[in-house]
């Protein structure tokens, strides 16, 4: 992995085009986090959360991130490692946060394998540029990796292509009134496109959009900000202020000297009732741990319904019916050694033989080694035979607690 940090880079003004990234962000100090959302806010989808186990659970089963930007306050440090570590996520982009940059402090981030260290007011250094290089860095991977398999990709013989025409084709019309319906239920409920895209790495490393009902509010962020103001999920219904508006404890407004006063914004303050504001406004953050799902959105994920635009990708020849799971940016990043990257040699799918093979095994769990050779295994031997069984073994499979 490259790594490139810059803590000395003069502030300048961003002039790369605009792009959505989506943004893992960890911090406990919510006033951080509501400044990270004035400045960047516009070029970012953010999901913010104040624990690392948060962050690995929205990382690992719903939210595939661009980046991840994490606070040393909140395990920032632990998260970057567990990342690392991890065969699923390793070469996702990671950017720690500290509140004050020292020497110490970037040769960490250079021995775990950080992409950049920023101070949390991002005082030094350009962070959307640093974005916008990460996103070209997957891309010039995609480009290597498609050089190096495009001579030994078979491409998807018409049997398999005729069978995912028909079927998708007819699934598509037999369910275009649902379709329609989950549709208008999206646009009813909130603003915002109906479909989700996120990118995928398919057959021939071929990057592509893969499509899903969208989930989440795309205003969240500014209803935050707007609601982050209201103490209606305060702890305690206790007044922060006194009657004369003051914001001192009663030590302070007794005449007893507690030596905590601050001056902050011109005005006196008890550090006391400072550090109570700061933790009230962070149990609000964490009742709305994820208030991006819509009241649709919920239901969609818990039915699957979100996932039904993928036969669109299907009958449009992204992907198959049968085939390896198609990955996000950086895990298919991690597949491009020379015992994994023929995985991408063989179709896309939205089953596979590691999903059935797992079951069949009553595996509870499978390494990422097991996997990618299972992937190996389809790519090189998939037959009409392969695919059928493959697809009677599924059907059972959607019953178990697990998702294919």
């Amino acid at each position: 992995m490259d790594l490139a940090i810059h803590p000395t880079t003069p502030v300048r003004e961003t002039r790369v085009p605009a792009v959505l990234f989506r943004v893992v962000y960890l911090n406990r100090d919510f006033e951080q986090y509501m400044y990270f959302l004035q400045k960047f806010g516009e070029s970012m989808q953010v999901e913010y959360f104040d624990t690392k186990q948060g962050a690995m659970d929205a990382l690992e089963q719903y939210f595939p991130a661009d980046v991840v930007i994490g606070h040393e306050n909140a395990l920032g440090w632990e998260l970057l490692e567990q990342i690392r570590n991890s065969g699923k996520l390793g070469n996702i982009p990671f950017v720690i946060l500290v509140d004050k940059l020292t020497r110490s402090a970037v040769q960490r981030a250079r021995l775990l394998r950080a992409d950049d260290i920023f101070d949390a007011k991002f005082k030094n250094g350009d962070l959307l540029t640093r974005l916008h290089y990460f996103n070209k860095r997957q891309w010039y991977i995609a480009e290597r990796a498609s050089q190096k398999i495009k001579f030994q990709s078979a491409g998807i013989p018409l049997w398999k292509r005729g069978i995912d025409i028909a079927s998708t084709g007819a699934a598509l019309i037999l369910l275009a009134p649902l379709l329609l319906l989950v549709a208008l239920l999206i646009r009813l409920d909130s603003k915002g496109p109906v479909i989700y895209r996120s990118k995928r790495v398919g057959s021939g490393y071929r990057i592509f959009n893969l499509l899903k009902f969208r989930t989440m509010r795309t205003d969240a962020d500014q209803m935050m900000r707007k609601m982050a103001a209201f103490n209606m999920y305060n702890k305690t219904s206790e007044p922060l202020e006194s009657e004369d508006g003051s914001q001192l404890c009663e030590e302070c407004r007794a005449g007893n000297n507690c030596n905590r006063r601050l001056f902050l914004d011109g005005k006196e303050i008890c550090e006391k009732v400072f550090q109570a504001q700061k933790d009230k406004k962070a149990a609000f953050m964490k009742f709305q741990n994820d208030p991006r799902i819509t009241r649709i959105g919920q239901f969609l994920r818990n039915s699957s319904l979100d996932e039904l635009p993928q036969l669109w990708n299907i009958f449009r020849g992204d992907m198959s019916l049968v085939g390896n799971r198609p990955l996000p940016l950086y895990e298919a990043e991690k597949m491009t050694t020379d015992d994994k990257i023929m995985r991408f040699a063989g179709p896309a799918g939205l089953t596979g033989l590691w999903q059935v093979t797992k079951r069949g095994k009553g595996k509870a769990d499978m390494s990422e080694e097991e996997r990618a050779q299972l992937d190996v295994t389809y790519a090189k031997e998939f037959s009409f035979m392969m695919d059928l069984k493959i697809i009677l073994k599924t059907f059972p499979a959607l019953l178990q607690s697990e998702n294919v």
